[in-house]
């Protein structure tokens, strides 16, 4: 499972297989294969309901078309919006690859344009349709990206985790270190810090986990830009996995064509 979407949807539905704690403490590189590669079903598919929180506490209210599907070490996602009307139809695609060596392919489409728009360079920077989470959010990031290393142990609202510190490799990314707060039972974060050039960016936060059918699922995620006070809040209204999606959902054809049912 891709740590951004782990740490947004990671998209944003992000369940793992409950494990046993572990008692000595361990690699931090390690620690993050489990967090990237715990099982989560071959294929899943949720309905989300985003909400944009500004400093003001106004709200705007989204709802969206989870799809996920792994392909071996890699995966494919789409995001759809299905409310309100202005925004309906505009589908997020990413194919992402666990060879760091190659780059992501992730695509926009805009119905009120009728086309596709690859998002490329300075553009996977951009945020989600005026979300807290940018397009290189939603995707996989590769653990072997980053350099890890483990800062500790800390109880987090009474529960046990792991504390990491993930650095790029590559100097020029927007994101200069994440600190990351992972639960030892369960292999999942918690809650990761976003650090830039100026220190710290955003926070995300879990704010609800549970399992269903043997699979920790984030029923609700946070993402809170600090430095602009703005949040998005994405809770799962319902989630289904392994249900045997077709491949031709994941196409940018059948995006814009609308065909994702």
């Amino acid at each position: 499972m891709p740590l951004h979407l782990v740490l947004f949807l990671c998209l944003i539905i992000s369940p793992v297989v409950a494990l046993s704690v572990h008692a000595a403490p361990p690699d931090a590189y390690v620690l993050m294969k489990r967090v990237d590669e715990r099982p989560d079903g071959e294929d899943r598919r949720s309905i989300l309901v985003m909400e944009l929180i500004n400093r003001q506490g106004s709200k705007r209210v989204r709802r969206l078309l989870s799809l996920a599907k792994d392909y071996g070490a890699d995966s494919r996602k789409v995001l759809a919006l299905l409310d309100p009307p202005d925004v309906k139809g505009t589908t997020f695609l990413s194919w992402d690859y666990a060879d760091p060596a190659r780059e992501d392919d992730r695509w926009l489409y805009l119905p009120a344009l009728k086309r596709v728009r690859r998002i490329m360079g300075e553009s996977r920077n951009d945020t989600f349709m005026g979300s807290d989470f940018t397009y290189d959010d939603l995707g996989d990031r590769s653990v072997d990206e980053d350099d890890h290393r483990l800062l500790g142990e800390e109880t987090l609202e009474g529960i046990d985790c792991w504390v990491v510190e993930s650095v790029p490799k590559d100097t020029t990314e927007r994101y200069k270190r994440k600190k990351i707060w992972v639960r030892k039972d369960a292999d999942l974060p918690i809650r990761v810090e976003y650090y830039d050039k100026d220190g710290l960016l955003k926070t995300l936060r879990v704010l609800e986990a549970r399992l269903q059918d043997g699979f920790w699922v984030q029923v609700s995620t946070e993402m809170h830009n600090v430095q602009e006070d703005h949040r998005t809040v994405l809770t799962v209204e319902e989630i289904q996995h392994d249900t045997g999606l077709r491949d031709s959902l994941f196409e940018v054809a059948t995006i814009q064509r609308g065909h994702l049912r």
